[in-house]
């Protein structure tokens, strides 16, 4: 299974008809009506914003609409493009603005599949890892050691709040997390203990 990288756009016009097609990262269901909501207000002109997404750590989660185009020929055709991508955590949003020109329900479903594939074939993807958070209090003494470590066990989003000690929080890979755990404890001879 494979995850988007970053953000990604294509753009292909057809029959004077316009498709933007957009892939970002996200992490659930709520994250993706959240995005729609965004982008449809962002491209109030457009005629249509179709989605499609795939989220769940075995892609178990999917969702599609054709936002008023004839039933089948968007939503579907751009999911079906994501599924064969071998992929999760994923939004692909189609926005069409109307060019004059109608292109029935067969050119329909290949303009808006071909807009997947255009923005797929741009993206950067890689392996899924499971990640987890984890967060810890540090006393000033152990920051410097503490920091190095995070380091080198790869911890990302590092977030660092000063005050009496130093309360730091960030994502770790699941598989790491126990061995973090057992090596701050060892170094710091008990006094630091990783928290969820």
């Amino acid at each position: 299974m494979r995850v988007l990288q970053d953000y990604c756009s294509a753009e292909l016009e057809i029959k004077k008809s316009r498709f933007l097609a957009e892939a970002f990262v996200i992490e659930n269901q709520p994250q993706a009506r959240q995005l729609l909501k965004e982008q449809k207000q962002k491209y109030a002109d457009a005629t249509h914003v179709v989605h499609a997404f795939i989220c769940g750590l075995n892609a178990e989660i999917l969702g599609c609409s054709d936002d008023g185009e004839p039933s089948g020929t968007a939503g579907r055709p751009v999911l079906e493009v994501l599924k064969g991508r071998d992929c999760t955590n994923i939004m692909v949003t189609v926005t069409r603005w109307f060019g004059g020109t109608l292109l029935g329900t067969g050119g329909l479903v290949k303009a808006y599949g071909d807009s997947a594939k255009e923005v797929l074939a741009l993206c950067n993807f890689e392996e899924y890892v499971a990640k987890t958070t984890f967060s810890l209090v540090v006393p000033y003494n152990f920051y410097d050691q503490i920091k190095i470590l995070l380091a080198k066990f790869g911890c990302e989003n590092i977030s660092e709040d000063f005050s009496e000690n130093i309360k730091i929080a960030g994502v770790i890979k699941e598989s790491l997390r126990d061995d973090l755990a057992k090596t701050v404890f060892e170094m710091t001879a008990g006094k630091i203990s990783l928290q969820q």
